[in-house]
This record gives C-alpha cells, sequence and structure tokens, in this order.
C-alpha cells in the first residue's frame, strides 16, 4: 500500500462515522443536488477539514524530506483517491 493510500485509509478509519455519515449525503446529493445542496455544505466543510489536515500531514513530511519535489503529485493522488470515494466532494460550498 502506498503512502497516500495509507493515510486515505486511516483518515476513513479514524473518522468513520463522520464519513459515513456525509457518505450518506453524498448519495443523496448525487440524486438531487438541489434538495441537499446547503445540507452537504454545512457539513462538508467539517469533512474537508478533516481532509485537508490529512493531506497537510501526508505532504509535510516528503517536503522535509529528499523528496520534497513530489509533495504535489502526492497531494494530487490523495486528491484522487478522495474522489474515487466521494465523487461529489468537489460540489463542497457551491452556491
Amino acid at each position: 500500500m502506498t503512502k497516500y493510500q495509507k493515510y486515505f485509509q486511516e483518515m476513513l478509519e479514524e473518522n468513520s462515522e463522520l464519513f459515513a455519515e456525509f457518505k450518506l449525503l453524498h448519495d443523496k446529493y448525487a440524486i438531487n443536488p438541489e434538495e441537499f445542496q446547503s445540507e452537504l455544505n454545512n457539513k462538508g466543510e467539517k469533512i474537508l477539514e478533516i481532509i485537508r489536515v490529512y493531506e497537510k500531514n501526508l505532504c509535510l513530511k516528503s517536503t522535509s524530506s529528499q523528496y520534497g519535489k513530489f509533495a504535489s503529485n502526492l497531494s494530487e493522488k490523495f486528491w484522487d483517491a478522495v474522489r474515487g470515494h466521494f465523487p461529489k466532494i468537489d460540489f463542497v460550498g457551491v452556491q
């Protein structure tokens, strides 16, 4: 398992209840975006904060080592994993 996958799994496991609730809301949003947009925005903000903390921790360790030039690729792969699990995550905050 790669480093970003490890961080992604760790994030999901340590915050399993929050992500389970968000997954249900996310799936409802995928079916009916207009009805669930405001709820997705409210609950999605907390989820985005958690994701950004794990992304920061993942990249922080890489930037301080000799592999700093790969940190942006690592971040992108981490976000690809997030988007693979939550395809509509980019719609959090949309008005």
